[in-house]
């Protein structure tokens, strides 16, 4: 017998000894557009970012800073200048925000008006000759201390990530960053989001917060554009062989562009009948993971789309700096594959326990929410994590950023330590002081004081748990000498004010206790009122429970929101003329909020209480809690509330324009001490005067 001739290897082709899984026209088409090597590339981008090792000590004057603290300058515009409407409203939510200044000697970072956003050559966004716009301006400075965003860079063929124009020492906050040439520590990587996307506000996440969700019918899913040719081609081309049919949907069409039908293959008939055959929203409402693969760029839309839709996101996109991952951990959120391991995706996702998919899902949501969801988010989450870096020793942990309620509302200037936060009590075992501040304001005209305020601070000291009390002095006339207060067991501290509502949060040095008792000088509190509702916040330390309640809603009719103070089941709101809440958020009103939000309040009577309401419920998405009260002390509110309605209800749209939605939760509990109107001897009962 003939010796055979060794064989060698077998070829991907040869289809007598193993199957292809890729079409001819895959393996064989040499028409495509030379790509750069990697180290072309490279050499490309140093070329235009000479900057490319800065860092925050090396390229950022720290300087401006510590002068006049965090604040943001935006270049004024130029008659005729163009700006797309997204650019618009990136400047719009740094003019509103509250780091914005008009004055450029005070600032510590800027912003130019020219709009950068999409630095494709090819679009007709492209702003020309921007090296010689920002050389003419006395500010630029090489750069320094300036903030670029970008959300395309590069054009056909190889979108390299070229900006067209020498960025100098700026920081860049672009989309699709690449890992290869992002600058860790001063970069800032950004979702690539739509022209549509909401200024404000935004839409929620499609995760209901107390609905377990079922098992969905897909597990995996994808739809949208094959590219025929050039880069990112490969990812996509090669997703149709994960398709079963069943829980996994995988569909493509090469039905785009101008001339799809001259570069089309074999497949693209086929696969264009498939691909009508399914809904896209109704994938994203139905499937457990949605997979994220590259474009032409690394980043897509599809990634904030499945962010909301709590489809958990599967990443193919090799080298992609994924958004904020500076603060954000998403490795509690989303699946980073390969994309040289496509094949192994289905299975990789089918061996995840159901517990951690559903924290998977509840960590989208979160991240939508508090991140995401708004242009104003976005812009803000790039501007804190610069802030960060200016004071490492004063930022926010890794933690903080990745759990409720988010980065952007825990202030490190407040404190650096959980403990003195009002939302990790329950997850980590701190509790609050166990005393509370009495903090009455004092707006009497005659100078001296009245009976009722007498009264109150006679009842509030009586308290057991009250630690001081603390009256906030905004009258005219000077307050009465020591001599004339009222003698106390407990510190009496008399601050005077500056005659504006929104002093009433201001966060006072004087105010040591976690819990603060927000009173009004006529209010009738009894002892045993305050000490239940006060056991009662120590349960809740995050929201704002209270004695006097009012609530909203929306009148169809008139196409606004409504605002009532009638006895009703229903609240939304509990009136700080008598309510503890947590100290912190004196902090969050004053130093949160922008200065625009705190004018309107000071414009408006009666319009600072519901801010605060706003406020806390957009920080916990809960709503206040009401206690138990004696009911001539809600009517006599009632009343005065009456005379201010139309103040109110006009301050409550404002307030729903600004935030972008109605932050205010609806509620019908109220709690009440054990054995309260029981028919019971009162010699059982903890508090019997609150039924008389």
């Amino acid at each position: 017998r003939k010796a055979e001739a060794p064989r060698s290897w077998p070829r991907w082709t040869d289809r007598s000894l193993l199957k292809s899984f890729a079409d001819p026209e895959e393996l064989q088409r040499d028409g495509d557009p030379p790509l750069l090597s990697p180290r072309e590339r490279r050499a490309a981008w140093l070329s235009i970012y000479r900057s490319s090792r800065c860092r925050m000590e090396t390229c950022f004057d720290l300087s401006r800073c510590e002068r006049n603290g965090f604040k943001v300058f935006t270049y004024p515009l130029e008659r005729g200048q163009p700006v797309s409407e997204t650019y618009s409203k990136i400047l719009s939510s740094i003019e509103r925000s509250r780091y914005h200044t008009a004055r450029p000697e005070e600032a510590c970072l800027f912003i130019l008006s020219i709009d950068t956003l999409d630095r494709d050559r090819l679009s007709g966004h492209y702003v020309r000759d921007v090296d010689e716009k920002i050389r003419g301006s006395p500010l630029w400075n090489g750069g320094r201390n300036h903030l670029i965003f970008n959300l395309y860079s590069g054009t056909w063929p190889s979108y390299a990530g070229e900006l067209g124009f020498d960025t100098g020492h700026a920081i860049l906050a672009r989309a699709s960053s690449d890992s290869r040439t992002f600058r860790p520590g001063f970069d800032v990587s950004i979702p690539l989001f739509p022209r549509e996307h909401p200024q404000r506000g935004g839409d929620g996440g499609w995760l209901r917060q107390d609905s377990l969700p079922p098992k969905k019918k897909f597990l995996l899913v994808f739809k949208g554009k094959r590219y025929l040719t050039g880069i990112g081609s490969g990812t996509r081309n090669a997703l149709h062989h994960i398709h079963n049919g069943k829980d996994i949907i995988s569909l493509t069409t090469c039905k785009h562009g101008k001339d799809w039908e001259k570069h089309k293959d074999t497949r693209c008939d086929k696969d264009n009948v498939d691909y009508e055959r399914f809904d896209y929203q109704e994938l994203l409402h139905n499937s457990t993971f949605c997979i994220v693969p590259r474009g032409r760029r690394l980043g897509s839309f599809r990634f904030l789309e499945a962010l909301q839709a709590a489809c958990i996101p599967v990443l193919l996109s090799d080298g992609w700096e994924l958004p904020f991952s500076e603060a954000i951990d998403w490795g509690k959120a989303a699946v980073v594959g390969s994309e040289r391991l496509l094949l192994q995706i289905p299975s990789a996702v089918r061996c995840i326990h159901p517990e951690r998919v559903l924290a998977f899902q509840q960590q989208t949501q979160f991240l939508w929410d508090a991140y995401f969801s708004s242009v104003d988010k976005i812009v803000h989450t790039t501007l804190e994590i610069i802030k960060d870096r200016l004071s490492p020793h004063r930022s926010r942990s890794r933690f903080l950023w990745n759990a409720l309620p988010g980065g952007l509302l825990v202030l490190p200037d407040f404190s650096t330590h959980l403990g003195d936060f009002p939302f990790y009590y329950l997850h980590h075992g701190y509790s609050p002081s166990k005393k509370f501040t009495a903090f009455i304001r004092a707006v009497s005209q005659a100078g001296s004081l009245s009976q009722p305020i007498l009264r109150l601070i006679q009842a509030v000291s009586g308290s057991q748990y009250c630690a001081q009390i603390v009256v906030l002095w905004s009258c005219e006339k000077p307050p009465p000498p020591s001599g004339k207060w009222p003698q106390s067991s407990v510190p009496l501290t008399i601050i005077q004010g500056r005659r504006k509502l929104s002093d009433r949060f201001f966060p006072f040095g004087a105010i040591q206790t976690d819990a603060v008792l927000s009173l009004d000088e006529d209010t009738s509190l009894s002892t045993s009122e305050v000490d239940f509702a006060f056991s009662v916040w120590l349960s809740f330390p995050e929201r704002i429970v209270g004695f006097p309640t009012q609530s909203h809603f929306w009148d169809a009719e008139q196409g606004r929101w409504g605002y009532t103070s009638k006895w009703t089941n229903e609240l939304s709101i509990v009136l700080t003329a008598a309510a503890f809440y947590h100290r912190y958020y004196h902090s969050l009103f004053t130093e949160y909020l922008p200065a625009g939000l705190r004018e309107l309040v000071d414009g408006l009577a009666a319009c600072e209480d519901i801010l605060m309401n706003v406020l806390v419920a957009a920080v916990t998405k809960l709503p206040p809690i009401k206690v138990t009260q004696r009911k001539q002390h809600k009517e006599g509110v009632a009343q005065r509330a009456d005379r201010r309605f139309s103040q109110r209800q006009d301050c409550l749209n404002q307030l729903a324009e600004w935030f972008g939605y109605m932050p205010l939760v609806p509620s019908q509990l109220r709690l009440d001490p054990v054995l309260f109107k029981d028919q019971v001897s009162v010699l059982r009962k903890k508090y019997p005067s609150l039924e008389k």
